[in-house]
């Protein structure tokens, strides 16, 4: 592996106009497809195939045929003046002149009053209208939008408050753009500190922002092909800008260090892609199987969301291994330290690392006393993780919203009105294809429902043309993110067995609510297999990396301690209100039932990541022949200070995310902001070295018959140390001995 990639890097010097020119061809004809493409659809998170209220959905869509439960609607709620009613006449007269209004608008199904359908509230002041489309949301045009707002805008005018929730005039708030601003320009000012040049800080930006760009432009060219949404480009372009800068940031660190050691540009740069390079495989590689690995949850959206993120991360493995090298032979000298460049191209400056520095003196503090760090690290994480004890699932709507919006005002405004289970009801569809007398079969189960603790109302049974299913619903007295709701649904569900007998008809639940907490229960059942799928496969390949049975299962448990933290993290503030407001968030309730999967695929991987980067110079230092805890010492000189600079910069392109009004994408900005400050600075920088440091050298213990049978990849860049031994150390360097001594240590 190092070989082939230390070939590859100095290939790309040689041959860097042409690399250059081939990225940037790739970079535009990806935005002219993406440009040329039709916009994408909606997203799918509330759909599940195989659970119960997809099915009862699904049977709707058969049953009812004339019956558009895609298309497009809008409930909008009239709200009198302060101790009127809606029933007076000049409100009246108001919202009738909405319905007719509203009626008329272009592609509208119908439109249905409440002094028709009976909806208005029990004191008069509430009342709404429903206002369907024949198309979905994604199709209306500006025409069918400004048709309802003109209609809303008349009723205003008459002294009521209006307003409109629903999907039809539903914002879709901006994700990516300022948020991948803000990360970028906080990811500069790290780079700028860490490396002290302008062209080195900018390279990583510059390669990064290519990849980035392209794995976008890729998804939106493909996204009405292949059903992708905004959030699916938008959480791409964060992990893709995240790790291609990290990616760019290894490789050009070890340019500069083997550039100072005495090697000329294009032998560093091999050297940089030979052995950086090599890591960063690694790490991409594990991020990619945790990515692909939620494929196995069952989600639809969830797949495509770990697809196109998985994409992004092996463009940016890619750049780091071909644009990267090439943007070094264009600058050679302009990312060396200002030092370096004022004396020798070659061997000018101090070769770095030679000295003490922060990564080294922190290593030796943490060998010096490596019981007390673990059991400091073990307190610190498991109490930052016992709120994730109390983790509830949902999927948050309306309620969730700014009160700034016009849909949250409407939730709000109904629930005062008709009470907080209103905004969520529950669908009965019933099945009496099989039964004697469907009339007396449906009135029996509606009455049943209707007598179940909890249950507010049920509406009247409504029949297909066929007379063999009916539908009606059924209100909660709670309110649909409220735990009693989920308690209301399985009791309804554990009542079946006994009216299906007793009727011969068969009912299911479904709706929002119901289909929201089908979904989070299927997912955290879908958890377990998932963590055992990836932590298997990444077990596998850190074992082929590292030659160790307990490195890797060191790692393992390291990731597992971070993401209870981050998940701890995101109740205490998203669940709890611990800190909400700070955060822009207004609304606090069950976390998205998305949320932990999607955290642990992609806090997995940089779990990962960071533990490649950082126990990979470890090990490079202890088969070169040093000992255990100098290997640890001399890893972390090398290592430390860039493992930082990249957990910053990460937790950086994260933290711009919160800004974001998508609450999906503001809770996992969140989540994998904390998760990386956790993994990063208490887990790799402190856990790890003192695990290493109790290990000693059974930290790299291999059973003989897995180390002939594991092929040997030579991340540590065994076969190139030949040519680090023509290059003569400056005087005063390193302690750490340069000859490989690698049968010693296999």
């Amino acid at each position: 592996m190092a070989t082939f990639l230390h070939r590859m890097g100095r290939a790309a010097f040689g041959r860097r106009r042409l690399v250059v020119l081939l990225w940037a061809v790739l970079l535009g004809l990806a935005g002219a497809a993406a440009a040329q493409a039709p916009s994408a659809g909606d997203d799918e998170t509330s759909f599940m195939p195989g659970i119960e209220a997809q099915r009862a959905f699904d049977l709707i869509g058969e049953r009812f045929p004339g019956q558009d439960a895609d298309g497009a609607s809008a409930r909008v709620v009239f709200i009198a003046p302060g101790g009127e009613k809606v029933t007076a006449a000049e409100h009246r007269a108001a919202v009738e002149a909405f319905v007719a209004d509203a009626g008329d608008g272009p592609r509208v199904a119908g439109a249905v009053g409440p002094f028709t359908s009976g909806a208005v509230s029990e004191d008069a002041s509430t009342a709404y209208a429903t206002v369907t489309y024949e198309v979905g949301s994604g199709d209306l045009t500006d025409a069918d939008r400004s048709a309802l707002e003109g209609a809303v805008d008349r009723a205003r005018d008459s002294g009521l408050t209006v307003e409109v929730g629903g999907n039809a005039l539903g914002s879709q708030p901006a994700v990516g753009g300022a948020a991948e601003a803000i990360g970028i320009g906080l990811a500069a000012v790290v780079l700028l500190i860490t490396f002290g040049s302008l062209a080195a800080a900018g390279l990583p930006l510059l390669t990064a922002v290519v990849g980035v760009g392209i794995s976008v432009c890729v998804i939106l060219a493909l996204g009405s092909a292949l059903g992708l949404s905004m959030t699916t480009g938008t959480l791409a372009s964060m992990l893709g800008l995240a790790v291609g800068i990290d990616y760019a940031l290894f490789v050009v660190s070890r340019y500069r260090e083997e550039r100072a050691s005495g090697h000329e540009a294009r032998e560093a740069t091999g050297l940089a892609v030979g052995t950086a390079g090599s890591a960063v495989v690694f790490a991409g590689l594990t991020v990619v199987i945790a990515l692909a690995g939620l494929s196995v949850v069952g989600v639809p959206m969830l797949t495509k969301m770990g697809l196109c993120a998985a994409g992004a991360v092996v463009v940016g493995v890619l750049v780091a291994l071909t644009l990267v090298p090439a943007l070094l032979g264009m600058w050679p000298e302009a990312v060396l330290p200002r030092t370096s460049r004022r004396g020798s191209g070659a061997t000018g400056g101090r070769r770095t690392g030679a000295a003490d520095n922060g990564g080294s003196r922190w290593a030796r503090f943490v060998l010096r006393r490596p019981v007390t760090v673990l059991l400091v690290c073990l307190a610190g994480l498991g109490v930052l993780a016992l709120p994730a004890a109390d983790l509830r699932l949902g999927m948050p709507g309306d309620e969730a919203k700014p009160v700034s919006t016009t849909e949250r005002r409407a939730y709000d405004a109904l629930a005062d009105g008709f009470g907080p289970g209103f905004n969520g009801p529950l669908t009965i569809v019933a099945d009496v294809r099989d039964a004697s007398d469907p009339q007396a079969a449906v009135t029996a189960i509606a009455s049943r429902i209707e007598g179940t603790d909890g249950v507010v109302s049920v509406s009247p049974p409504r029949f297909n043309a066929d007379g063999d299913t009916a539908l009606f619903s059924a209100v909660p007295a709670t309110a649909p993110t409220d735990g009693r709701t989920k308690e209301l649904v399985q009791t309804i569900r554990a009542e079946r067995p006994g009216l299906e007998g007793g009727t011969g008809a068969a009912f299911e639940v479904t709706g929002s609510t119901a289909m929201d907490i089908d979904v989070a229960q299927a997912l955290q059942d879908a958890l377990v297999p998932y963590l055992t799928v990836i932590v298997a496969l990444s077990l596998l390949l850190l074992m082929l990396v590292f030659r160790s049975v307990l490195v890797p299962v060191k790692a393992a448990f390291g990731f597992l301690l971070s993401v209870l933290a981050s998940l701890g993290a995101v109740v205490a503030v998203f669940q709890w209100g611990w800190g909400a407001g700070l955060l822009g968030v207004e609304h606090t309730g069950p976390i998205m039932s998305l949320m932990p999967v999607f955290l642990v695929g992609i806090v997995f991987g940089l779990a990962m990541d960071y533990e490649v980067f950082l126990v990979s110079r470890v090990r490079e230092a202890y088969v070169h022949g040093a000992r255990p805890a100098q290997a640890v010492t001399v890893g972390f000189r090398h290592s430390a200070r860039v493992v930082v600079a990249a957990a910053v910069i990460m937790i950086a392109v994260f933290s711009g995310f919160v800004g974001s009004g998508e609450s999906m994408v503001k809770t996992i900005g969140f989540g994998l902001a904390v998760a990386v400050l956790f993994d990063a600075f208490v887990v790799r920088m402190a856990l790890v070295p003192a695990v290493l440091a109790l290990l000693g050298d059974r930290a790299w213990w291999l059973p003989r018959p897995l180390d002939r049978l594991l092929p040997r990849v030579d991340i540590e860049g065994t076969a190139l140390a030949g040519r680090s031994a023509h290059v003569p150390a400056p005087a005063g360097g390193d302690t750490q001995p340069q000859e490989p001594q690698a049968p010693a240590r296999t």
